[in-house]
């Protein structure tokens, strides 16, 4: 993925009122990393929305990060958990379901959904948006990173190919996104995120892993994979060297005190991932 000049982090600058970062961070040198805006930029808007897209947008996050999922009818939305009932009126809606995962929703049904208001009431009525919907927001204004999601239900249902498919199929995108460096991948299922840099060479490919990935792991994804994506609670300037020695990036998630961002900046990893890029961007 493309790298990006960040804000001179040299202060905390406090950011009073409601849905605020909790502040934002300069620096003392220019560096180079990727500010990525994890659901969009969800610590101010509902998280994978359009507002949070197009607040990632304008605060000039180098990437929107999302989370792909695929409905009952075979529409690759963006939502992130395996469940509805955290971020959507789903249960008021249709109470009495047997099941409220995202993939046994029509789309017609997950389009009448309040994705909005368990966030703030300045959100009421906001819809669950697909990718095709964040590929067009997002196109020629800034990078997307797609998650595949992890949900146990969609193994061996071909998510990796749908998610391929669905970026082809925008004529242009991928070709444009790869050479602008704006486009990536990324799943915590290795053999997802496998299957897809299958499909799609030329399209960056990272592993996420909540705990440090160990040596054996490392050697084995430099073999294929572009990215690790460890949680920044286990990465240091070790790690950050190895990963780099064997030719890959490291982006680490989710950050978002302004401490841990001077701490991960100061390390030389490549991409930070968190909920208020404006933090970093200064935007």
């Amino acid at each position: 993925m493309r790298t990006a000049t960040i804000a001179r982090i040299a202060a905390l600058l406090a950011v009073p009122a409601l849905l605020a970062a909790p502040s934002a961070v300069a620096s003392e040198k220019a560096g180079t990393l990727d500010v990525i805006a994890h659901r969009g930029s969800s610590g101010v808007a509902p998280e994978n929305t359009a507002p949070a897209v197009k607040a990632a947008i304008k605060q000039d996050a180098d990437f929107v990060e999302i989370d792909v999922q695929r409905t009952k009818d075979g529409r690759l939305v963006n939502f992130h958990d395996c469940t509805l009932e955290r971020t959507t009126d789903v249960e008021e809606r249709f109470p009495g379901r047997p099941s409220y995962r995202v993939s046994d929703f029509t789309w017609d049904e997950l389009r009448t959904l309040d994705a909005g208001s368990w966030f703030h009431e300045t959100y009421a009525g906001e819809r669950i948006i697909t990718v095709r919907e964040v590929i067009t927001m997002v196109r020629g204004k800034t990078g997307l990173l797609a998650e595949i999601s992890p949900c146990g239900h969609y193994a061996a249902t071909g998510l990796p190919a749908a998610l391929e498919a669905e970026l082809r199929s925008v004529r242009g995108y991928v070709e444009d996104a790869v050479a602008d460096g704006e486009l990536g991948v990324q799943s915590f299922e290795v053999d997802d995120a496998k299957a897809f840099k299958t499909l799609a060479p030329e399209i960056p490919v990272g592993v996420l892993d909540a705990e440090r990935p160990t040596e054996a792991e490392l050697v084995a994804l430099s073999e294929w994979a572009d990215d690790v994506g460890p949680q920044y609670t286990v990465t240091d300037s070790a790690l950050v060297a190895r990963v780099h020695e064997l030719g890959m990036g490291i982006n680490v998630w989710t950050v978002n005190e302004p401490g841990a961002m001077r701490t991960m900046a100061g390390l030389g990893v490549d991409g930070i991932i968190t909920d208020y890029p404006q933090s970093l961007t200064g935007s």
